[in-house]
């Protein structure tokens, strides 16, 4: 062949190889996921604590995942109007929910609820546990845990205990109480804990459960009687304060778990990134230290998976949903 032909020839073959990988780049990286931010749903307002908590987290994860994370507030119905959005978006591994204890208390408390949160969603994995405390307005006659048990006991009704609204776990940890006492309190509902909190500290009501993520301040500035932490131990920001379950309430445990979770047939691909990010997200130094600022604590390794995070639900379910069905708790 005369070499003009061969360097002709070579041109073109290279020319040709060129073009095909000029082809083939945008295409793999259009495959690549991520290749746009990722929304994470949270069910309740902007400055909550679980949206805290997803703010916290989605920063943490996109170091990972070259991607930003987009939080998308849906308030409303005690976080069933989110949790409907996520199980009817597209399962293409953009859209998450995280969402807290009221996953599990949903079925119980709503009628008809138009999603099922152990069939409708793949898990991605559990973040962080955020403790509850008892509190008794500041001058509630009882001074401790065993005093305010025999005050309950012996004032029944005439006790007024605050919740944050259905489905609030302020609300499950006000049901669990009156079980383990053996009474029943008057119960007065608020539009969300800081409507409740407020009331507490004004003195219009006696008890409350609430969250360390708004307590720990007024704990801290002697506003309000601590009775006790709702954990089975002590917790290391009030290391000073029994748990109810010292004080004679056996089992007793409440806390706001957090999970995350994607529409039913999202692609174990994008499931497995993310978890995988949520898990590099929890070992964040400045994700851990946000969370021991709030009182909450991260959840063991066994519990940031997929399976950790759909056998604690079930658990929950099956916890909660006989204790909302004998208070005769519901909404339409």
């Amino acid at each position: 062949m005369p070499p003009i032909l061969a360097r002709a020839r070579c041109t073109l073959a290279w020319t040709a190889v060129a073009l095909g990988c000029l082809a083939a780049g945008p295409a793999a990286a259009q495959n690549a996921y991520p290749n746009h931010p990722i929304t994470l749903v949270v069910p309740f307002a902007a400055g909550g604590p679980t949206d805290v908590v997803a703010r916290s987290l989605g920063a943490a994860m996109s170091k990972t995942l070259g991607q930003s994370i987009v939080i998308e507030n849906r308030t409303g119905a005690g976080g069933t109007l989110a949790s409907t959005h996520v199980a009817r978006a597209a399962p293409d591994g953009y859209t998450f929910l995280i969402h807290h204890n009221g996953m599990a208390t949903a079925p119980a408390l709503y009628r008809k609820l138009p999603y099922d949160p152990l069939k409708d969603f793949d898990y991605v994995g559990q973040v962080a546990d955020v403790p509850m405390t008892l509190l008794g307005r500041k001058d509630l006659p009882a001074a401790d845990m065993p005093a305010f048990i025999k005050y309950a006991r012996e004032k029944g009704d005439k006790v007024n205990l605050a919740n944050a609204g259905l489905g609030a776990v302020s609300q499950l940890c006000g049901m669990l109480l009156q079980e383990a006492l053996g009474t029943q309190f008057t119960t007065v509902p608020y539009a969300g804990t800081a409507p409740a909190l407020t009331a507490l500290l004004g003195g219009q009501v006696d008890v409350l459960c609430d969250q360390t993520t708004q307590t720990i301040p007024h704990i801290k500035a002697e506003r309000v009687k601590l009775y006790g932490v709702t954990t089975l131990d002590r917790i290391k920001a009030l290391p000073d304060a029994p748990t109810l379950q010292e004080s004679g309430l056996k089992g007793f445990e409440v806390k706001v778990w957090h999970g995350v979770y994607a529409p039913k047939g999202t692609p174990p691909e994008a499931i497995a990134k993310f978890n995988a990010a949520l898990r590099a997200g929890l070992k964040d130094p400045a994700f851990r230290q946000k969370m021991a600022d709030l009182g909450a604590e991260i959840v063991p390794e066994s519990k940031q998976t997929p399976a950790g995070l759909q056998t604690w639900l079930q658990s929950e379910v099956n916890k909660w949903g006989p204790i909302i069905r004998k208070a005769g708790v519901y909404a339409d």
